[in-house]
């Protein structure tokens, strides 16, 4: 979906879409989109720069960070994102960015691509860490069998090999 601010008359503008999983490029990503991706905002452009806030609803499939099994979840959030042209970013080449920089995407002033905006939102408000159960044992070090499903008989209580020395001592 793309938004046409040359177009578009009347500001802000509100849009709504329904975004289907294969319009959102997540290939290469550690996430799946499970359901259509359920946006609604609004665009508000000034003169320097066009603004755009919404709210983004998705179901998603990760892996757990433990045992690396898939797990579905719901993405729910509301967002704000800045768009300015490439010559109104920053006078200097050697600037310090600044916190509020970091929201700010660089466009062509004329079209914002809401498909390319949805995937940058979704994988900035991805957990670092999710997790499928709070008693997930994960993954053995030794034998990478999934502790959940299969009780291993690796040693937990490895000595590491450097300290074996200290063993004699007693």
């Amino acid at each position: 979906m793309i938004i046409d601010l040359i177009a578009t008359k009347i500001f802000p503008y509100d849009f709504s879409a329904s975004l289907a999983p294969e319009e959102i490029d997540l290939s290469g990503e550690d996430v799946k989109l499970k359901s259509n991706v359920a946006l609604e905002g609004k665009v508000i452009k000034k003169i320097m720069q066009a603004n755009v806030e919404g709210a983004l609803n998705a179901g998603i499939e990760i892996e757990c960070s433990r045992c690396l099994q898939p797990i579905d979840r719901k993405l729910d959030f509301s967002f704000e994102a800045a768009f300015v042209t490439e010559e109104n970013y920053t006078e200097s080449k050697e600037a310090e960015l600044k916190e509020t920089d970091l929201d700010v995407s660089i466009f062509d002033g004329a079209k914002i691509d809401v498909n390319e905006l949805v995937r940058e939102q979704i994988l900035l408000n991805l957990p670092a860490q999710e997790f499928c159960s709070e008693n997930c044992r994960g993954l053995c070090p030794k034998c990478g069998v999934n502790r959940k499903l299969i009780n291993c008989n690796c040693e937990e209580k490895e000595v590491d090999p450097r300290w074996s020395a200290l063993k004699n001592l007693k």
